[in-house]
C-alpha cells in the first residue's frame, strides 16, 4: 500500500474521532453557563450549599408575577403570529397576484430594521391609542416581522402542487385548501415558528421597559433587571431568580426541539 493510500485511509478514522470531540466541546461550552447558574443558585456567599436562595426567589420576590406576565405575552403573541403569518406565508407561496414579489421583498426587508430604530415611532403610536401599561401594548409590536412569514412561505413551497390541484378538482377554494390541505402538513413549520417566537417574546426587554411603568406588568426580563439592581452583589439570590425565569423556556425547547430540526430540514431557501 502506498503512502497516499495510507493517508486516505487515515482521514475517515481521524474524522470519526475529531467530530465527536468537537461536538462535545461545543456542548460543554453551551451548557456550562447553565450549570454555573444552577450551582450558584444553590450556594451561599461563603461557598456553602443551601436552598435558601430558591426559597427566597419563590416566596419573597415577584418572580411568579413576572413569569405570569411573560407567559401571557409570549402565548398570546405566539398564537397571533401563527394565525397571521401562516396566512401571509400561504398567500406569498401559492397565490398569484400582481406585486407578490414586491410584497415578499418588503416583508423580507423588515428583518433588517432593528427595534431601536422603530422604538420612538412605536411608542408614539401606542401612546396615541392609549395602550401604555397594557398587555396589548406589549404584544402588538411583536406581531410584525418578516421571519415567521418567510419561514412559513418556504415550507408551503415544499408542498406538492398535486395536492393543491386535487383540492381544486374537489371544489375547494383557497380558504378550504389552506385549512384542509396545507395546515395539516405544516406542523413542523408551525412548531418551529411557535418555539422561536415564544423564546423571542419571552426575552423581550427594551420594548416592555419603554411602555410599562406599572411593576405589576413587568415581564421577566424587566423584573430581573430591577431585582439585580436591588440585590446587587447577592449572587445566590440573583442566580436563583434567573434560574426560575429561564426554566419555562428550557422546558419548551427540550420538548419541541425535534420539530425545529424537522422544520429546518424541509424549509430551505428556494
Amino acid at each position: 500500500m502506498s503512502r497516499n493510500d495510507v493517508l486516505r485511509a487515515g482521514r475517515p478514522r481521524a474524522g470519526r474521532i475529531l467530530k465527536p470531540l468537537l461536538a462535545g466541546f461545543i456542548a460543554i461550552a453551551v451548557v456550562s453557563p447553565l450549570l454555573v447558574m444552577v450551582l450558584q443558585s444553590l450556594q451561599t456567599d461563603s461557598g456553602g450549599w443551601t436552598l435558601e436562595n430558591l426559597r427566597f426567589a419563590v416566596t419573597d420576590s415577584q418572580v411568579f408575577q413576572w413569569l405570569l406576565n411573560s407567559v401571557i405575552v409570549s402565548v398570546a403573541s405566539t398564537i397571533l403570529v401563527l394565525v397571521i403569518h401562516s396566512m401571509a406565508g400561504y398567500a406569498l407561496a401559492r397565490l398569484r397576484f400582481r406585486g407578490r414579489d414586491v410584497a415578499f421583498l418588503g416583508v423580507a426587508a423588515t428583518m433588517f430594521v432593528s427595534l431601536p430604530v422603530l422604538l420612538v415611532p412605536l411608542f408614539i403610536i401606542v401612546r396615541e391609542f392609549g395602550m401604555l401599561n397594557s398587555y396589548i401594548g406589549i404584544i402588538l409590536p411583536t406581531l410584525f416581522g418578516g421571519f415567521a412569514t418567510i419561514l412559513m412561505r418556504q415550507f408551503f413551497l415544499t408542498v406538492p402542487r398535486e395536492l393543491e390541484e386535487a383540492a381544486r378538482l374537489d371544489g375547494c377554494g383557497h380558504v378550504r385548501t389552506f385549512l384542509q390541505i396545507f395546515l395539516p402538513v405544516a406542523r413542523p413549520a408551525f412548531v418551529s415558528v411557535a418555539v422561536i417566537n415564544f423564546l423571542a417574546s419571552w426575552n423581550l426587554f427594551m420594548w416592555p421597559l419603554t411602555i410599562t411603568t406599572d411593576s405589576s406588568l413587568w415581564v421577566v426580563q424587566v423584573g430581573i433587571t430591577s431585582f439585580q439592581t436591588q440585590y446587587q452583589g447577592s449572587w445566590g439570590y440573583m442566580m436563583a431568580v434567573t434560574f426560575l425565569s429561564a426554566l419555562p423556556t428550557l422546558v419548551v425547547f427540550f420538548i419541541l426541539q425535534r420539530y425545529i430540526v424537522a422544520s429546518l430540514k424541509t424549509s430551505g431557501i428556494k
